[in-house]
């Protein structure tokens, strides 16, 4: 019985928490929010203190992030400050292709879900938020908009991670 109750709370925790709801989406004013660090495919939440630097990225009601690419160091901390210079609600999720394929089509069934993750950040009309991650893995990933259709008007970027 206790190996089972272990079990069941090892896999919850592996879960991710893909949802939105309303528009606070659980997160602090001025889009910023504070949560577990949990490894990632892409990377781990880091902390305000190690940044190394600021990448601004704008997004908009054309469906596009400004700007669509960036590349960071393995190992490099940077603070990703994200403004919604739109009418609509958007939102910057750090993940795989493949992760964020998966979240956009569960988004499309259920708009109304609701998330508290370190690598999203909802940004409210005219606002800016901000993600501090850490990527400590070299790769390819993406970042993307969840919104249910703004994935899917190509509301996407990439972010390449150079080994050190």
């Amino acid at each position: 019985m206790k190996t089972t109750i272990i079990l069941c709370a090892a896999l919850l925790a592996t879960v991710p928490a893909w949802a939105h709801g309303d528009a606070s989406h659980g997160h602090a004013a001025h889009g910023t929010h504070k949560a577990a660090q949990q490894q990632q495919a892409w990377g781990i939440a880091g902390e305000a203190r190690q940044v190394q630097r600021t990448i601004a990225i704008t997004m908009g009601d054309n469906m596009r992030f400004s700007p669509e690419r960036i590349e960071v160091k393995q190992g490099e901390t940077v603070r990703l400050r994200v403004r919604n210079g739109g009418k609509l609600l958007h939102e910057l999720v750090i993940g795989t292709r493949e992760t964020l394929a998966a979240h956009a089509e569960a988004m499309l069934k259920n708009p109304q879900m609701s998330h508290d993750e370190a690598h999203m950040v909802h940004v409210d009309p005219g606002k800016t938020g901000e993600i501090v991650w850490t990527f400590n893995r070299a790769g390819e990933f993406e970042f993307a908009c969840l919104i249910a259709g703004h994935f899917q008007a190509g509301m996407k970027g990439s972010i390449t991670v150079r080994p050190h």
